[in-house]
């Protein structure tokens, strides 16, 4: 962890006092100059080695400037020819130097940086910084503020325009569905499903203790689209049999045998292809062909980054054919009983 909180340097001031260097017929740049030699040096010449060049720095001892009480003692020649120690024109003050302010949109600002420790996410370790600083950012003076930037900021933007997007493509699917069913009971009925869906994913989040991120954010967009079409086969099913003349109950139940196989199968295909990816399961199958030695491996660096969209994915995939399987008939065969019902009151 670092920050760009910059405070002063320790140095050395040394206070000249003008009117007795005056009197030894010093000036501040004698005084200057004799300090900055002695301490950093002043190049006499060069020293050429071949097509090298070198330069000859002409300075003091180093046990002669390697504390204060040696550069008291630093003595100054004057007009005169004679030598005046430095301490009988000036006093020493031990202080620090000036740091630099950091400004933001006109703003002073402090930022602190920091990185995951391997094995935990950015969104876990935000989760407990906020956790830990929610007291503290309550009670700040007046005048102060704190926010979380860098890649929280980063998720929140891509938060919003995800949900704009799953907004947008939710939007698109009903217009969809509503064109091919010619009703709007059956496009309600699997929005209902794929809102009902994320139950699943909650349960999933919950029973992991898997933090709510952007790829948990992405793998719900994914499962919504995975659902919808599990219904929409399903629901289109039920309607061609009701167009043959069978009756609603009957087409539902008919339905739901012969499209049986294949919901399950979808999801079955799904779950099974992002085990590997959510639980980072690698197999070596050229050394076990070679020397039967699979080199099996469960959990992986990139664990922490695609679990939580396999997790979200699973979980709500595995509640969500339940849903389909036994929910949307139930659901649609009572919207049916109602709306048959309101048909005969008019």
């Amino acid at each position: 962890m670092r920050n760009n909180v910059s405070g002063g340097l320790p140095e050395y001031r040394i206070l000249v006092d003008y009117e007795r260097a005056s009197r030894f017929g010093l000036s501040m740049s004698d005084i200057a100059q004799t300090i900055r030699i002695a301490n950093n040096g002043l190049e006499a010449s060069k020293w050429r080695d071949g097509e090298d060049e070198y330069d000859i720095v002409v300075r003091l001892r180093e046990e002669d400037r390697q504390d204060l009480e040696s550069l008291r003692n630093l003595n100054i020649r004057t007009m005169a020819n004679t030598s005046v120690p430095l301490v009988s024109v000036a006093t020493f003050e031990e202080g620090s130097g000036l740091g630099s302010i950091t400004r933001l949109n006109l703003q002073r600002t402090a930022t602190v940086e920091g990185q995951a420790a391997p094995g935990y996410s950015g969104p876990e370790v935000l989760a407990r910084t906020q956790e830990l600083l929610a007291e503290y950012q309550q009670n700040l003076p007046p005048g102060y503020s704190m926010e979380y930037t860098g890649e929280s900021e980063d998720q929140e933007e891509a938060f919003g325009f995800l949900t704009t997007a799953l907004m947008v493509g939710f939007a698109l699917i009903f217009l969809v569905m509503l064109v091919k069913f010619n009703n709007i009971i059956s496009p309600l009925i699997i929005m209902t499903a794929v809102g009902l869906s994320l139950l699943g994913v909650l349960l999933g989040l919950i029973l992991t203790r898997t933090p709510f991120g952007l790829m948990t954010f992405i793998g719900i967009i994914s499962l919504a689209g995975i659902v919808c079409v599990n219904n929409i086969v399903l629901m289109d099913y039920v309607k061609q049999l009701t167009e043959q003349g069978l009756k609603k109950k009957n087409a539902i139940i008919e339905a739901g045998l012969i499209r049986f196989r294949p919901v399950i199968l979808t999801a079955l295909t799904t779950i099974l292809g992002l085990v590997p990816l959510t639980f980072g399961i690698n197999i070596d199958f050229v050394e076990f062909f070679a020397t039967f030695d699979p080199q099996f491996q469960l959990g992986s660096e990139n664990t922490a980054f695609w679990g939580p969209m396999g997790i979200a994915i699973i979980s709500g995939l595995t509640f969500a054919t339940f849903l389909t399987l036994v929910v949307v008939p139930v659901l649609y065969s009572t919207f049916d009983s109602v709306s048959s019902r309101l048909a005969k009151l008019r």
